[in-house]
């Protein structure tokens, strides 16, 4: 067997020839298009032309030199790898991160997906190269994504194209004359004011299929997206673009997985298409899809604070979509598992509001966010019962 200091020169030596090969230029086509608004992705083999061995149960890329991105991601078949990255941005190396497993995703019965799991997409500043270590196995088809969604100027303008549930304004708004007289009086909580899919850029081509109703709204699943909280107003529109790119191209999902996306700065983006006011069913929380909607909080709430903001936001979604079936936002119901990595099939009692880990075998949404839980309960209660909901 060699010394260490041998394997430890071997992997160097291994990690300096793919360093001093030519660039990959992975994107080089693609990144023009980026610039202009449109969204750059690249798969790139993470095989063993690319990986070498240090022979400790560890696999390096060296630096793959790459044109610009700002999300990337991995996937594969079989079970999860333990993958590091980090990525170079004017000229300096990021520290090392851990990309996380992705947890989100379809109902096995849906028909939706390709057959491979990935990791959560990890937001940076716009990289040109990357390095990726593999800790213990490594799959055999083990891909590495990058994207760039482009800039639009309507991206730093977003601020909200449906608004809030007014009188008279549709179904949606709550508003019925109960006494005659001509005077709406709201019987539920009103819709918050939210961002399309056309503010955030969706390209409908990508999806797959006709959307799927629910049957009814019994929770609402509070997620985390783990892809960092290092982000500008003007970033959010194409951080959804790029998750909407993952999903659908990468890992073979009808659409965007969750139904909505708050961020820190309390706005709340349309997700899944269907129409925000239906019960349109998910690929956010595996084996509860069918019956629930699924918000994400862009960020990684192991690590970042959660603001007021989104806290505000979160109440009056889920006091929203939880009062147009008569949901206690406080309590519990029972639901029917279709099988996930925590309960098989079948009935399980679960909160009304929940985190994700609740159903899974994840961390996500992230002590900090999971912490404000039983707050968004009660003032998601008191709003309801402000407007003459199930403020229970």
């Amino acid at each position: 067997m060699s010394s260490p200091e041998m394997q430890r020169r071997a992997l160097v030596t291994t990690a300096a020839a793919l360093a001093a090969g030519p660039a990959l230029g992975v994107l080089a086509g693609p990144a023009a298009s980026a610039r202009a608004g449109g969204v750059a992705s690249h798969e790139i083999a993470l095989d063993g032309r690319r990986l070498a061995s240090s022979g400790r149960g560890r696999w390096a890329t060296g630096r793959l030199d790459t044109a610009a991105y700002r999300m990337l991601a991995a996937t594969w078949t079989g079970p999860a790898p333990t993958l590091r990255v980090r990525t170079r941005s004017s000229g300096r190396w990021s520290p090392w991160q851990v990309l996380r497993v992705l947890h989100d995703g379809p109902d096995r019965t849906s028909g939706e997906g390709s057959g491979r799991a990935g990791t959560d997409p990890l937001w940076v500043a716009e990289s040109d190269a990357v390095e990726v270590v593999v800790v213990g196995r490594r799959p055999d088809d083990l891909r590495l994504v990058l994207i760039h969604p482009g800039k639009r100027g309507e991206d730093e303008r977003a601020t909200g194209s449906i608004p809030a549930g007014r009188a008279f304004a549709e179904d949606d708004s709550g508003e019925v004359d109960e006494t005659g007289s001509g005077r709406k009086r709201a019987r539920r909580s009103p819709r918050p004011r939210l961002l399309s899919r056309g503010d955030w850029g969706a390209d409908e081509s990508w999806r797959d299929g006709r959307p799927v109703m629910c049957r009814t709204i019994q929770q609402v699943h509070v997620h985390h997206t783990a892809s960092g909280n290092d982000y500008s107003r003007g970033d959010v529109a194409g951080m959804i673009r790029g998750m909407y790119r993952y999903h659908t191209q990468s890992l073979g999902w009808s659409d965007i997985g969750y139904n909505f996306l708050v961020d820190k700065f309390g706005r709340t983006w349309v997700g899944r298409a269907g129409g925000p006011g239906r019960p349109v069913r998910g690929a956010h929380t595996l084996g509860f899809n069918n019956t629930s909607m699924g918000v994400a909080v862009i960020g990684n709430f192991e690590s970042g604070k959660v603001t007021p903001r989104t806290v505000t936001a979160l109440v009056k979604l889920a006091a929203w979509k939880l009062d147009k079936y008569g949901r206690r936002p406080s309590g519990k119901v029972r639901v029917y598992s279709t099988g996930s990595d925590r309960y098989s099939k079948g009935w399980v009692r679960l909160r009304v509001i929940d985190g994700h880990r609740d159903t899974n075998d994840t961390a996500c949404p992230g002590q900090a966010l999971y912490a404000k839980l039983p707050t968004i309960r009660r003032r998601t209660r008191k709003r309801a019962k402000k407007y003459g909901g199930t403020g229970r």
